[in-house]
């Protein structure tokens, strides 16, 4: 059976100001999946995914969350399809990380907010899966930035929607939180069918983690397809102006002038 289309969009434009700055972005993702963008800084990528959680006005095309246009749904709707986490840093007044963590439940708890006992499994179950439980009692303010973005793929996991939202989720991590946290996507699109869509600037890490490559550049996109297709050198060396012999198709990294 064919999975379901969580996200799609059809030629939108993006943009700033009514300034069109990438246009034609056609994205169809399945539950189960994960599609990854690259490409260089101020590209676009993250205009791109503000744009279609309308944070941003898009400047033309459509989008649709689970087949419905996404300017139809409410907050409510919309926080029951999608989970976003941006690079913009959270601040906060005397929170603690579970505090956080269980704004992620609020969609489901009524104009209160008050969580039951089955919230309070859920807010549980996602702080293990990143392995933040033993910062519950700490101040979300007074932890390190990579604990912040743990803490906030919690609060994503713990909302359960049907699509998470990252932009550059791998900021601040060190290399084993990068992994852990690459693992915890990967086990959460198999495990529930969720559908991920995300900025990474490490290339070695869009490859391994991601179903789908869409690579932006300029004023469009230039390549879209499975890692395979993307991690070539002739589709690298042009998405980031390198010189040929510079990406090493192999690794997936880029080589240094010899000295």
């Amino acid at each position: 059976m064919e999975r379901p289309v969580y996200l799609e969009t059809k030629n939108l434009i993006v943009g700033y100001d009514g300034v069109p700055l990438i246009s034609d972005v056609n994205i169809q993702l399945h539950a189960g999946e994960i599609l990854t963008l690259i490409g260089p800084n101020g590209a676009g990528k993250s205009t791109i995914l503000k744009s279609i959680v309308g944070y941003l006005e898009s400047l033309g095309g459509a989008v649709f969350i689970s087949g419905k246009p996404v300017k139809e749904l409410s907050a409510h709707e919309l926080s029951l399809e999608l989970s976003v986490m941006l690079t913009e840093r959270m601040r906060t007044e005397l929170l603690t990380c579970a505090d956080i963590v269980e704004t992620g439940r609020y969609p489901y708890t009524g104009r209160l907010g008050i969580l039951d006992d089955e919230d309070r499994q859920k807010v549980r179950e996602a702080m293990d899966m990143v392995h933040v439980w033993d910062l519950r009692d700490r101040d979300f303010m007074q932890i390190s930035d990579g604990q912040r973005q743990r803490i906030l793929l919690a609060r994503a996991i713990a909302q359960e929607p049907h699509i998470i939202m990252l932009d550059e989720p791998t900021n601040y991590l060190d290399i084993h939180y990068e992994i852990e946290l690459l693992n915890v996507l990967r086990r959460l699109v198999r495990t529930r069918d969720v559908a991920v869509i995300m900025s990474l600037h490490e290339l070695p890490l869009a490859r391994k983690v991601s179903d789908y490559v869409m690579c932006i550049k300029g004023d469009g996109v230039v390549a879209a397809g499975p890692p395979a297709d993307i991690f070539v050198p002739e589709v690298i060396n042009e998405l980031y102006d390198l010189e040929p012999g510079v990406f090493d198709p192999i690794s997936g990294n880029i080589r240094l002038e010899e000295e």
